[in-house]
């Protein structure tokens, strides 16, 4: 599956991937201190932690459309070098407005990431392997998450939690040198890699991008992505301030206990590429997304419910475990809506389209973590919370069964032909 070249190319987006999420998940772990020390309510933190998703959400978008116009390689070095400024900034922040200006600028930098890991894919691997290198590629994500409780709760305790911040900014320009010097847009067409890039399902002809902007299959997908995201930013949120508030845990804790979920995180997103291209594989004639709707729905319906349970038991064992398996179920999905994407979008729309999904999906970020500061703030619990999350996540299962199939005029060849016009 990996050459010289892919290898590198796999080995620094899994890299990326974990820093993304390190810088992204270290204003949860370190919220109980900035709460503290700039006096903030759970709604004021709730719409801090919904900004970034201003900006993330938007750049999604045009991350992707830049992916395809200047390179996903120029695009990811920009955006690293952004996120790690604002990532840094944050230790600059002197109250409630100052830090909803820097996370909105750093949702900015770190919006074109997904787009560009999908693009990297597209150039790099055939059809039958992009599932799995998707997921292995941002299986980086819940590990940065996972390591970012005892590295900002160390640091925080030890020192400050301003120093967190700074560090992590150096680490991401260390990362965008070795990009730069290592990776290339595209493989070399030799003509192993040229037979390689062009096996594949997607369509031939080339669609304008308004054409795939309307398609059901595509803003179906976004609505599950969507699901997906609305949980995801409930977890990586409010999830620490869930232990310390309503079970009593410490900071210190709290850091090791957040680590569990993101480990089972890490295991469910690389796995579940792999999963989708066996299927793929073994039930070629049912059409390419026949396998990437049996993981999806599957695995978002039994992160739904595991979600939805954890709000309702008593312990924080239970609670605990139970959110452990809902990340677990959720990330085995993660990677499916970008191969959806490879699967039915023209090579030259693939950054484009994956960008928009990818900015529907995630203006999950911008009302989930308000609304839940609002309801915990209203009802002075996070029952409610947790139950909308799972009830979202069902409703969007079963607008999968649904409304995802084949765009109709594709045009596919070889295993996948059986798809075409249905």
């Amino acid at each position: 599956m990996f050459t010289k070249g892919k290898l590198a190319v796999m080995i620094l987006l899994f890299f990326a991937g974990i820093i993304n999420y390190l810088d992204r998940s270290a204003l949860s772990i370190a919220a109980p201190f900035i709460t503290e020390d700039l006096e903030l309510t759970a709604t004021q933190m709730g719409i801090i932690f919904s900004s970034f998703s201003v900006g993330y959400a938007i750049f999604n978008f045009l991350g992707g459309v830049a992916a395809d116009r200047y390179g996903a390689k120029l695009t990811l070095f920009v955006a690293m070098i952004v996120w790690s400024i604002f990532s840094g900034a944050i230790a600059l922040a002197v109250g409630f407005t100052s830090l909803i200006i820097i996370r909105i600028l750093f949702g900015m930098g770190e919006g074109p990431l997904s787009a560009t890991i999908n693009k990297m894919v597209n150039n790099w691997f055939p059809s039958d392997q992009r599932a799995s290198a998707i997921g292995l590629a941002n299986s980086g994500t819940p590990l940065g998450g996972a390591i970012a409780g005892p590295i900002v709760g160390f640091i925080a305790i030890s020192y400050s939690w301003k120093l967190s911040f700074v560090l992590i900014m150096i680490i991401g320009f260390i990362w965008t040198i070795i990009w730069w010097k290592v990776v290339k847009e595209k493989p070399a067409e030799t003509a192993t890699e040229k037979k390689d890039i062009t096996t594949e399902a997607a369509p031939r002809e080339k669609k304008p991008l308004t054409f795939y902007l309307k398609q059901k299959t595509v803003l179906f997908t976004a609505f599950a992505f969507f699901a997906y995201n609305y949980i995801l930013f409930f977890f990586l949120t409010w999830f620490p301030s869930y232990l310390i508030d309503a079970r009593g845990v410490s900071v210190q804790e709290m850091s090791i206990v957040t680590v569990i979920p993101w480990v089972l995180g890490f295991i469910g997103l690389a796995a579940g590429g792999l999963v989708s291209d066996f299927v793929l594989r073994k039930f070629a004639r049912k059409g390419v997304l026949f396998s990437r709707k049996v993981v999806l729905v599957t695995c978002l319906l039994a992160s739904a419910i595991c979600i939805g349970l954890a709000g309702l038991v008593t312990t924080t064992f239970s609670a605990v475990a139970l959110v452990a398996c809902s990340v677990f179920f959720l990330y085995l999905t993660g990677s499916i809506y970008w191969a959806i994407v490879q699967d039915v979008v023209d090579q030259s729309n693939v950054g484009s389209v994956g960008g928009f999904m990818h900015f529907l999906a995630n203006t999950a970020g911008i009302i989930g973590p308000t609304l839940t500061g609002f309801l915990v703030d209203r009802s002075g619990t996070y029952t409610a919370a947790f139950l909308l999350a799972g009830g979202l996540a069902i409703f969007a299962s079963l607008a999968v069964i649904r409304f995802v199939r084949p765009i109709k005029g594709s045009i596919v060849t070889g295993k996948d032909k059986t798809i075409a016009g249905n």
